[in-house]
């Protein structure tokens, strides 16, 4: 995967990926640790980087572990950077990709968190128990292409 500009060299702590199919996005339940930050929330595909990623390799490698889906970069349509909510210090990717019916279909669920659902986006941005930040950085995608 390439470099897509100077801030991938930014200090960035971690990616997350909207995969959006129609108007449901894949989303997973948190485990119920609470060790883990937003404990048995809804979450959406990502995670922390490693080694020198790029933010987008970070969130297709996370989208392949969590949900054995293998996307190319070329898939992702839409990419903002944040700060991080949990260290303001470092900077966040959310990104979103669109896949099919039958991509979903394939889905197998990996070993972190209870179980995964494809939601209605609308359901997920209103979630009493949907990762805040997520929910926020989905609206601010939504609201910049519709």
């Amino acid at each position: 995967m390439e470099l897509r500009s100077l801030e991938d060299f930014d200090s960035f702590s971690g990616a997350k990926i909207a995969l959006i199919c129609g108007s449901k996005v894949v989303t997973y339940l948190r485990d119920n640790k609470p060790s883990i930050s937003f404990p048995d929330h809804w979450d959406l595909a990502g995670g922390g980087r490693e080694g020198n990623e790029t933010p987008e390799q970070c969130a297709l490698r996370e989208t392949e572990e969590e949900f054995d889906l293998k996307l190319n970069i070329g898939r992702i349509v839409w990419r903002r950077r944040y700060q991080n909510v949990s260290e303001p210090s470092e900077h966040a990717y959310f990104m979103v990709a669109h896949i099919s019916k039958a991509e979903v279909s394939t889905i197998r669920f990996g070993n972190e968190g209870q179980f995964w659902q494809l939601m209605n986006i609308q359901r997920f941005l209103k979630h009493p128990k949907a990762v805040p930040q997520l929910q926020s950085r989905l609206a601010h995608y939504l609201s910049q292409t519709s």
